[in-house]
């Protein structure tokens, strides 16, 4: 079975118009496939609102207790709820989900080694066959950023490490591709220049850049996450504006291709 992980982020979410835009060439899509979203901009919008200021490291959210609340509200709740709604009116049968239903995801606090993230989940396990069953039926899952530990505590876990999980253990069985879609049009050389696009990124054009900090923040676990999901096993992995989707997906150029292969940069 051919299976694509598309993940959508927050700048997408966070604006009605452009979420609109993105399920209506999501609906169209082709093949099986699979919606993974965060929302960290409502996220932190709504816990301010709340008296629950976000607090990130290296683009990753600091979760206590209080933050755990407001995230598994939005994600789980307010956004997840909201795209289902919109794919059912755009004829998809999508079903939405933590990583706790039906035991999708099964993750660990993680061990504080210098920095303490709270509530947060390294991905442990994911439940393929209930994947599979679910595609087979022509269900299309939503996945958000909740995940469980299975002992009743729920774990707030990057969006992007679980559509990574999801291709990877996917991918031991079916031939899987892996989307990123965001607010910018692929990973550029200059944040404020849309024209700067870095076409195609290896492993040794990843770490030159990170060290000239052309790349930093939030981009960095994405590429991590990239980086991983080649080495196991998946098939193609894609960065770029939500728009280009269907462009992606007809192998036309157009964002940051991903690549395992190092090459002689000079």
């Amino acid at each position: 079975m051919k299976i694509s992980i598309i993940k959508i982020g927050g700048n997408v979410i966070d604006f009605p118009e452009k979420l609109d835009e993105f399920l209506s060439l999501f609906s169209k899509f082709p093949g099986h496939k699979i919606l993974v979203h965060g929302g960290g901009i409502m996220a932190s919008r709504f816990g301010e609102s709340l008296g629950v200021m976000p607090e990130m490291v290296d683009g990753r959210r600091i979760t206590d207790k209080d933050t755990l609340d407001v995230v598994t509200m939005v994600y789980a709740g307010l956004i997840n709820k909201q795209i289902v709604a919109k794919l059912q009116a755009l004829k998809v049968n999508a079903l939405g989900m933590t990583g706790a239903d039906g035991n999708l995801i099964r993750s660990i606090k993680r061990p504080v080694k210098g920095i303490d993230y709270g509530f947060v989940g390294d991905i442990k396990e994911v439940n393929i066959k209930l994947i599979d069953h679910l595609l087979q039926a022509d269900l299309l899952p939503v996945v958000n950023a909740i995940t469980h530990d299975q002992k009743g505590q729920l774990l707030n876990t990057n969006a992007d490490s679980i559509a990574s999980a999801l291709a990877t253990s996917l991918a031991a069985e079916h031939q899987v591709n892996l989307y990123f879609c965001f607010n910018k049009s692929g990973v550029l050389i200059d944040e404020k220049n849309e024209n700067s696009i870095i076409p195609l990124i290896n492993e040794d054009i990843y770490q030159e850049l990170k060290k000239e900090n052309v790349i930093h923040s939030g981009m960095i676990p994405k590429l991590d996450n990239a980086f991983e999901a080649l080495m196991k096993g998946v098939n193609h992995v894609w960065i770029g504006k939500a728009e280009n989707l269907l462009l992606a997906a007809k192998g036309k150029l157009s964002g940051t291709t991903i690549e395992r292969h190092r090459y002689d940069l000079y």
